[in-house]
């Protein structure tokens, strides 16, 4: 992609997925309020600001709001979703002024799907993929993303029963299986009427990792996703996989750091 093509991705990205965001599930509510877009959610849902709109004379009281917001609903944390083109400059600082914590940087990146579906790649061999359809398959790819990331996320876990449920069109997860056993998992989630898919986890377990699934698993969410009409797949992508992508045909369009504020005990 040129400059001015990927300036106007990043200015269609941040209309649809931020600025007029739909709800992640069907439970929960995107509002606007104010200068910003926030999502809330009940249980083990994700509460966070999507968007906002601030300059240097609101940013602090803005910031104040939103946590005060949170705390009054009982939320036990909530996630500031910072992008590197958002305003004023500073706001990474004014956060970390207020009490939230940034989590690892990670690099907003997205493709082609056209491209991405048209990649010649056949799985490695002894690899077959499973579609997530039920509870069964979910709990694969959480054993999955336990041994691969060394952590458990029943958050995860939640939001795909919660998919599988309610709104099964929206996600298309996949397992590779070597034999019986689970070695990598991903999901691509796509909200209604958008451009974007977002691909989610990629996890391999390390002996199997070099030899071509992550690749497999993008290709083939790409092809789902260009049977559903859908333009461009997006990846926050950590330091492992963006030299991956990059050579996959994605182009990164910033950085985005999530900042996340706890409630005190």
């Amino acid at each position: 992609m040129n400059a001015d093509e990927l300036a106007n991705v990043r200015a269609a990205y941040d209309r649809e997925m931020r600025r007029d965001a739909l709800p992640d599930t069907a439970g929960a509510r995107v509002e606007r309020a104010g200068a910003v877009v926030r999502q809330t959610a009940d249980g083990p849902g994700w509460n966070g600001v999507l968007w906002s709109d601030l300059d240097e004379e609101t940013a602090d009281a803005e910031i104040a709001a939103q946590s005060a917001y949170f705390a009054g609903r009982g939320a036990g944390e909530f996630e500031w979703k910072l992008y590197g083109h958002d305003r004023p400059a500073d706001l990474g600082g004014r956060l970390r002024a207020a009490g939230f914590v940034p989590e690892p940087a990670e690099t907003l990146m997205v493709g082609r799907v056209d491209e991405l579906a048209a990649l010649p790649v056949e799985p490695p061999e002894g690899i077959t993929l499973r579609a997530v359809t039920d509870e069964a398959g979910v709990d694969l790819m959480m054993d999955v993303h336990a041994k691969a990331f060394a952590a458990e996320r029943p958050a995860i876990r939640h939001l795909l029963l919660t998919l599988l449920r309610d709104e099964p069109e929206t996600l298309a997860a996949v397992v590779a299986m070597a034999g019986d056993t689970p070695v990598s998992a991903a999901r691509m989630e796509m909200r209604p009427g958008s451009s974007f898919a977002g691909l989610w986890g990629g996890g391999t377990l390390p002996q199997w990792r070099g030899r071509g699934i992550y690749r497999l698993l993008v290709a083939h969410r790409a092809r789902i996703a260009a049977a559903r009409g859908i333009r461009y797949l997006q990846v926050d992508a950590s330091p492992a996989s963006r030299p991956i992508l990059d050579r996959l045909g994605f182009a990164a369009l910033g950085t985005t750091v999530p900042y996340v504020w706890t409630a005190k005990p």
